[in-house]
């Protein structure tokens, strides 16, 4: 599903992290081979907690930006990689094939021996994995969620891969279009054992969890239900799922801005940056057309691009990708999986709080293991769910 998103600059700063168990500062290791430009998020500057003013509202809004802002002592560290796909090189849209790879490493990584669980973390539609690591004074992004939950003993030193599948139209829903690309060869066959090979990672399925929201919580399921040899653990927040909920009510108004024209839609999207509000609605179209409806590399349209007529054969070839009736055909793989969570809030702007329903009561019927939850929130600004997931992976991976 759509999510609008913003991301900053990533700093080009190596910060020396700190031993929390000898509370020594060593430098992070640069002999490691293959790994370019190692970087650490730098936190602000805390504000100065002294004022002449101790009792003004602006001394009270600073003490909370400070406290919202305190890092453990304990951080991990961050690398921006830059990988190059073999399976994107031919992509029909002439996307890049060489992409960043954001890694974070637990706090110790570099002075242990150890091997680490890994936890791969998918963004939403028109998001990357930069994104994830987004600066904001109230919510932490996600290295320093992990900083803070390792630090609290809530879960156990992980990795966390954050790859990016954006493409023109988007997003790539994480599989594999003749219309986009090989996201889906690019994730389970490239990049996990790229950092397989280059990380201390414990290799195995049973250690390695797949997690994300709305297009990233679809794609994580997708995972689970074709490529449960590769994830063992797979958690979705507010994934797209049960497709006549969560899609349709955006045709009429991806039909009234398409105007008949999906490609010049497209350049015109991109040469602006100010947008219509239904913009994003018929860019969320095209881009899920472009996934589940290819033909060859064009793309088939749900609606008759004329009158606006429900397609019946195209959404057909929808209703193929929704992991409600996938399920089905996968029974063993999700049976196989060590943890398969589906959260959504119930005020969900798309209806995919009613989607999780129904695909919980599916693997239900099926006899599917699985943890389904819901939560008093809609879609967007969510990101604290991803503490749940967590978790539960860190619990379902065990020691």
């Amino acid at each position: 599903m759509f999510r609008v998103g913003f991301f900053v600059p990533v700093i080009s700063k190596l910060k020396k992290t700190t031993n929390h168990t000898n509370h020594t500062k060593k430098n992070t290791k640069k002999s490691r081979k293959n790994l370019k430009n190692q970087i650490r998020l730098d936190p602000p500057d805390p504000p100065n907690s002294r004022s002449r003013m101790p009792h003004s509202p602006q001394t009270a809004f600073l003490s909370k930006l400070h406290y919202m802002t305190e890092l453990p002592t304990a951080q991990g560290t961050v690398l921006n990689l830059r990988h190059e796909s073999e399976v994107l090189k031919s992509n029909p849209l002439g996307d890049p094939h060489v992409r960043d790879l954001f890694v974070y490493l637990p706090p110790g990584y570099d002075q242990s021996a150890d091997r680490y669980p890994t936890v791969y973390c998918l963004t939403g539609f028109t998001g990357r994995g930069k994104m994830l690591l987004n600066d904001s004074a109230f919510t932490p992004n996600l290295a320093e969620r992990m900083d803070k939950l390792i630090a609290a003993g809530t879960i156990q030193p992980m990795i966390a891969v954050m790859p990016d599948c954006f493409t023109y139209y988007g997003g790539s829903q994480y599989i594999n279009s003749t219309a986009t690309g090989r996201y889906e060869d690019y994730l389970t066959q490239e990049i996990v054992s790229y950092v397989d090979e280059n990380f201390r990672t414990k290799n195995n399925r049973g250690s390695r969890a797949v997690m994300g929201k709305s297009s990233g919580g679809y794609g994580s399921l997708i995972m689970g239900l074709r490529h449960a040899d590769v994830f063992g653990l797979v958690c979705s927040t507010s994934g797209d799922a049960y497709f006549e909920y969560c899609y349709p009510l955006d045709f009429a108004k991806a039909s009234r801005i398409i105007k008949g024209d999906p490609k010049k839609f497209m350049k015109e999207f991109w040469s602006s940056e100010k947008q219509g509000k239904d913009s994003h609605a018929a860019l969320n179209t095209i881009g899920m057309a472009a996934c589940y409806s290819p033909n060859g590399t064009d793309i088939d349209m749900p609606f008759d691009l004329e009158s606006g007529e429900l397609r019946a054969d195209v959404w057909h070839r929808w209703l193929e990708h929704d992991p409600v009736r996938l399920a089905e055909k996968h029974v063993d793989d999700l049976k196989s999986l060590k943890l398969l969570y589906i959260d959504a809030g119930t005020r969900d702007e798309f209806s995919l709080d009613v989607g999780a329903r129904i695909l919980s009561k599916k693997l239900s019927e099926l006899g599917v293991p699985h943890t389904h939850e819901e939560f008093d929130d809609g879609h967007f600004n969510i990101s604290y769910r991803y503490d749940r997931s967590l978790e539960l992976i860190s619990n379902g991976i065990g020691k």
